[in-house]
């Protein structure tokens, strides 16, 4: 073979090896009877994952707040009168007969009435707008309870206020409402949280077109030491006298369903901005 042959040989061999360098090696061949084990798959990806523990905790639902109303009086205490003349404390370390009778109308509609409608109307504004609302008394056939009893329940429900719900008798020639609280005060509920209670519930009478009273108290405001549910309050409490129903004008509103529904929004208002609603 001649060197012009050979050369171009030699060169293409060591251009073959040199290439073959680069080339994978060759998949080994597993003995014989063994399985080949494909490498482990990479793990997937992994996608972050919200953290909602703090988002469910911000998002859980506030207890609702509680609110006591004392509807005044009741249905059967007239035919009670030994058992709602019965002395309990009155708060300032004396006694007050357990209830009374309330007055009326000259047409003959009752306070105890006239509360209790309010009352339940007040109730369902409230629930609609989320308050937990309770009642010192169930119904308007039934006796007391006293007083003492009245506060007790609101003091016991933990309640964020409590409002009492009346209708006054007074000379004929009054007229108006009367917001009264605790004075002076025997806890500290009963100073400016009571008072200001008071002041919105007076603002949300006067924004219905209410005065306030023209015989009793000071722009609709009438702090008292005489009424027991208010000195046993533990919680912020203010009664409402709604107007005076031996004033022939004003017992003619009371008398009305469209006049309790007009007191019943605006004692409704009163309350959800006491509670900041």
């Amino acid at each position: 073979m001649s060197r012009l042959r050979v050369a171009p040989l030699l060169g293409a061999l060591v251009l073959g090896l040199v290439l073959g360098g680069c080339a994978p090696a060759p998949a080994p061949v597993p003995a014989a009877g063994r399985t080949a084990v494909p490498p482990p798959a990479a793990p997937p990806a992994t996608v972050p994952t919200a953290d909602t523990s703090v988002a469910t905790s911000a998002d859980a639902a506030a207890p609702a707040p509680v609110v006591v109303l004392d509807p005044g009086h009741n249905g059967g205490n007239a035919a009670a009168a030994r058992e709602i003349a019965r002395e309990v404390p009155d708060g300032r370390g004396g006694t007050k007969p357990c209830n009374t009778t309330g007055t009326e109308t000259a047409g003959g509609y009752a306070e105890h009435a006239f509360a209790f409608d309010v009352a339940a109307r007040v109730t369902a504004l409230l629930t609609a707008r989320g308050v937990d609302v309770r009642s010192t008394r169930a119904d308007d056939d039934g006796v007391g309870p006293c007083v003492d009893r009245r506060a007790a329940i609101a003091n016991d429900a933990g309640a964020a206020l409590t409002v009492s719900i009346h209708a006054d008798s007074a000379p004929a020639s009054g007229r108006g409402f009367h917001v009264a609280t605790s004075s002076p005060a025997l806890s500290a509920s009963q100073g400016a949280p009571s008072e200001a209670l008071a002041r919105d519930l007076v603002s949300a009478l006067t924004a219905e077109g209410f005065v306030g009273s023209t015989y009793r108290g000071e722009g609709g405001l009438d702090p008292r030491d005489d009424l027991a549910g208010l000195n046993h309050a533990r919680v912020p409490a203010a009664l409402v006298e709604c107007a005076n129903m031996a004033n022939p004008a004003e017992a003619a509103v009371v008398a009305d369903p469209d006049g309790r529904r007009r007191y019943a929004d605006a004692l409704a208002a009163g309350i959800l901005r006491a509670l900041g609603r």
